[in-house]
């Protein structure tokens, strides 16, 4: 991550914090803003585009906002990212912000890796076992990775609980050749 996108980030953070705003209604925005950037390509060539104004992208900004139904904060981030000529880093501005906001909550990102899709039961009990080893709570994201062959892989940040067959197989193999 690009130390700019973090000083976004940050002074984002800041104007949310001072507003008040629900986790909910906050990740609700950011749903619809980056569904809203990640559907149009059209949109993200106009943004980029170095020849069209700031004036004139700030006004695609005010229509899209409209139609989207942003709050003030979040219409205010993207013109920002405008004027400083940053807007093409919009998701990895998003992203920084998500991660802190997470920290600041005690919530890590974890990625479960499995070979098989799991029922409801055995995912609550994997994000369980998550939590523990993340030591807070947990927001996960649920692969599926055939090539795991069976087991489970789960990433808390940098990392990685390998109980997957192929994962014990590799630590035989390593295992068996070094002696």
């Amino acid at each position: 991550m690009a130390l700019f996108a973090a000083r976004y980030a940050h002074a984002f953070a800041d104007v949310l914090v001072s507003g008040g705003l629900a986790d909910d209604l906050i990740d609700g925005q950011l749903e619809r803003l980056l569904s809203a950037w990640r559907c149009s390509a059209e949109l993200r060539e106009v943004m980029a585009d170095p020849s069209i104004p700031a004036e004139q992208k700030r006004a695609v900004l005010d229509r899209l906002s409209a139609s989207l139904e942003l709050l003030p904060p979040f219409r205010n981030l993207v013109a920002v990212l405008i004027d400083h000529g940053r807007i093409t880093a919009l998701e990895e501005v998003i992203a920084a912000f998500r991660a802190w906001w997470q920290q600041r909550q005690g919530i890590s990102e974890v990625e479960i890796l499995t070979a098989r899709e799991l029922d409801p039961a055995a995912q609550t009990r994997l994000l369980e076992k998550a939590s523990a080893l993340a030591g807070t709570r947990v927001r996960a994201v649920f692969r599926k990775d055939p090539s795991i062959l069976g087991g489970v892989m789960v990433r808390v940040g940098s990392a990685v609980y390998d109980g997957s067959v192929r994962g014990r197989v590799d630590r035989l193999k390593e295992a068996l050749t070094a002696q």
